[in-house]
């Protein structure tokens, strides 16, 4: 029976909580001109889906500066207020004396743009949790405040389940605005890509998106252990050390499944470097068409679907640069019979989407138009 977690707002990817956090940054920013406060944001999410990763990139693609906290760590109110100074300005004078904060170091000091992170903020004490709550609110506490042009972003497991977490109230709650991160493996694999992940995790993410959501199978734990067989060039070779070093990290189902994808020698896909740069396309083709189905005759989609993905990768990376026979090769790619027409179609609307003017006409050909009409 499927846990049911307690979560909170739009549910979507990276690429799409980016943009949600992208609006309601600007918006902030608009309403304090006019000397209005903004609101703060949280990101909830199960455990190992890169929430705190994605405000740290969003920060850094924004070139903005990164304040980050765990409120969980904190074990009484001075980590949050600061220390306090007993300021004397006449020893003469009895009753004069007044106290001061000194903020924590953590503490923005320049103005923004900037990002101040309350990271897993319902693991905190309920006390800690309260104190936030004016944070939340006006963006300062009453020992200090932030400066202008800081967002709050903080992010939370989902109540429910076996997450040990404090549950808010409404009080806390409608001091934020909420969005629930969900695992997406063809975005996760663009980040992977851009990351330098191994590209034989990479295709068994794609090749089985579905492993990705358990308690020990996440795209953190998955992470780790594809860095960790990096450097093991023969998988099948040393299958004892990797299953060790898959268990170390991964359910038993996930661990099963990668096993059996070395077995299958999917790690052997052909790559997208193999199918842009052939000399000879007759060979690629014949290579697809081989892997295309397994020793059975079964069809093995998968297996093509993963080979499209990987190839759109390449194809929109930021480091890709088309050369002359790419063109050529990747029309008559879409056009092999061996591709399914749902995969087909799916590709070439991708590429329109997301690949720039280089990508869009190297997909100009009236085989590949014709065959395209063909399909709808």
């Amino acid at each position: 029976m499927a846990i049911e977690f307690i979560e909170f707002g739009k549910k979507g990817n990276s690429k799409e909580i980016k943009q949600i956090l992208s609006h309601i940054f600007q918006r902030n920013n608009d309403l304090s001109k006019d000397n209005k406060r903004g609101t703060a944001v949280c990101i909830w999410g199960t455990h190992g889906l890169g929430k705190t990763q994605i405000v740290r990139d969003y920060a850094l693609e924004q070139k903005w500066k990164f304040s980050y906290i765990a409120p969980a760590q904190f074990e009484e109110m001075g980590d949050l207020h600061g220390m306090p100074n007993v300021i004397d300005p006449d020893e003469k004078i009895s009753g004069d004396e007044y106290t001061v904060y000194s903020p924590p170091d953590w503490v923005p000091r320049e103005e923004g743009p900037g990002i101040l992170l309350l990271d897993d903020i319902n693991r905190a004490d309920d006390r800690i949790l309260r104190g936030c709550m004016q944070l939340l609110q006006n963006f300062e506490l009453t020992s200090w405040k932030l400066p202008p042009k800081w967002q709050i972003v903080a992010t939370a497991n989902p109540e429910g389940g076996d997450y040990s977490v404090t549950p808010m109230d409404g009080a806390m709650l409608t001091r934020m605005l909420h969005t629930t991160l969900k695992f997406d493996a063809k975005i996760w694999a663009e980040w992977a890509y851009s990351a330098d992940v191994d590209e034989r995790g990479i295709s068994f993410v794609l090749t089985y998106p579905e492993l990705v959501n358990s308690e020990r199978t996440t795209p953190r734990s998955l992470t780790q252990f594809f860095e960790q067989i990096a450097s093991i060039e023969d998988l099948k070779g040393n299958l004892q050390l990797v299953e060790a070093l898959a268990l170390s990290s991964l359910d038993e189902v996930t661990v099963s499944s990668f096993i059996a994808f070395v077995n299958d020698e999917l790690t052997q896909l052909i790559d997208p470097e193999e199918i842009l740069d052939a000399k000879d396309f007759k060979s690629i083709s014949k290579k697809i068409k081989d892997i295309s189905v397994d020793d059975s005759g079964a069809k093995r989609v998968d297996r093509l679907s993963t080979m499209c993905s990987r190839l759109y990768l390449k194809l929109t990376s930021k480091d890709y640069n088309p050369e002359k026979n790419h063109s050529e090769n990747l029309v008559q790619f879409l056009l092999l019979d061996t591709i399914p027409n749902d995969l087909l179609m799916s590709l070439y609307m991708d590429l329109q989407k997301h690949g720039g003017d280089e990508i869009k006409e190297m997909t100009r050909d009236k085989k590949l138009a014709s065959k395209l009409l063909s399909t709808l």
